[in-house]
C-alpha cells in the first residue's frame, strides 16, 4: 500500500469477475461532499441502462477484439469500474445526453460503452502500472472518473469521506464505490445483504470490486442529524447480470462501510 507525494495506492490481486484497485490522490480528495446535518430520506435511483453483466460476454455476442484496439477476445474482463460509472452516468444524463454520449439502453450496447470506457480509465490510471489491453489487470474509480472528464462527459467529480457523507450525496445521485470483495459476498443472503452473510469476514480477501450506490434502502438518523449506521442501508448496483443478488442489486449496511472504511472509496459525478 505505497504512499507517494500524497497518493495512496492499494492493488489487488486480479480476479475474472473484479478488477478495481484503490487509488486516493491528496489533490482530487479536496473536493467532498458534506452533509450538513439535513434531514435525509430513503431514495433510489434509476438507471437508464439495465444491469449490466461483465462476465458471459461470448453469450451476449460481445467480441472484445472488435472494438478495442489490441485486445483479444475473452467470455470476462475486469471492467467493474467502467460498469459501474456507465450505470452512475446513465442516472445523471438526459435521454438526450446520453445520446450524445453514445450510451444506449440496450444491454450489449451499453455493456460494450463500459468496457470501452474501462479501457479508457486504465491509461487514466497514472500510478497504476498496468494498461488494458493487453494486461486487464484492473482501474480505480479516479481513473474511471478522470476518463470521463476527459471525455466531457462530466463537468467534475467530488468525494464522500465519511458515512454521513454517503448517505448526504446519495440524495442527489448515485455514487462510484470501490471496495474490498470477499468470498462470502459472491452468494448474498435471501434479503439481498452480502453483510449478513455468515462468517464473510473469515471467508477470505478475493480482490477489489467497483459498484454504483444506488440509494439508500433505509435510513435513520439521531437528534443531531448523525446517520445511525447499523439502521443505514444502502442499495447497491452491481455488475453481474440480473440473476445475480437482488435482480443485480446488493445490500450492505453502512456500520460495514465504516469497518471497512480504509478500503472504499466514493465518488460523485457532476454533469
Amino acid at each position: 500500500m505505497p504512499t507517494t507525494h500524497g497518493v495512496l495506492v492499494r492493488h489487488y490481486h486480479p480476479h475474472p469477475a473484479l478488477g478495481r484497485h484503490q487509488v486516493l490522490d491528496a489533490r482530487s480528495l479536496a473536493y467532498q461532499q458534506v452533509h450538513d446535518d439535513q434531514d435525509l430520506v430513503p431514495v433510489r435511483w434509476r438507471p437508464r441502462i439495465p444491469v449490466l453483466d461483465q462476465q458471459h460476454l461470448f453469450a451476449q455476442g460481445i467480441r472484445t477484439s472488435l472494438f478495442i484496439d489490441g485486445a483479444h477476445d475473452t467470455d470476462e474482463v475486469g471492467s467493474c469500474t467502467g460498469n459501474a460509472a456507465a450505470t452512475a452516468l446513465s442516472v445523471a444524463l438526459s435521454a438526450a445526453g446520453m445520446r450524445r454520449a453514445g450510451l444506449e439502453a440496450d444491454p450489449v450496447a451499453a455493456q460494450k460503452w463500459a468496457i470501452q470506457l474501462y479501457a479508457e480509465a486504465t491509461q487514466q490510471d497514472e500510478f497504476l502500472p498496468y494498461v488494458w489491453p493487453p494486461a486487464d489487470s484492473g482501474s480505480s474509480g479516479l481513473g474511471v472518473a478522470r476518463a470521463l472528464k476527459t471525455r466531457g462527459l462530466i463537468s467534475s467529480y467530488t468525494h464522500a469521506l465519511d458515512a454521513d457523507a454517503i448517505a448526504a450525496a446519495l440524495q442527489h445521485g448515485p455514487l462510484l464505490i470501490g471496495m474490498p470483495w470477499f468470498n462470502a459476498w459472491f452468494t448474498p443472503s435471501r434479503d439481498g445483504f452480502v453483510d449478513t452473510v455468515a462468517n464473510w469476514r473469515t471467508s477470505g480477501l478475493v480482490g477489489g470490486h467497483e459498484v454504483c450506490a444506488i440509494g439508500l434502502e433505509t435510513v435513520a438518523q439521531d437528534h443531531a442529524g448523525r446517520i445511525i449506521p447499523d439502521r443505514t442501508v444502502l442499495r447497491l448496483r452491481n455488475s453481474w447480470s440480473r440473476s445475480w443478488g437482488d435482480r443485480g442489486d446488493f445490500l450492505l449496511r453502512l456500520s460495514t462501510y465504516l469497518e471497512l472504511r480504509q478500503h472504499i472509496d466514493a465518488i460523485q459525478l457532476h454533469t
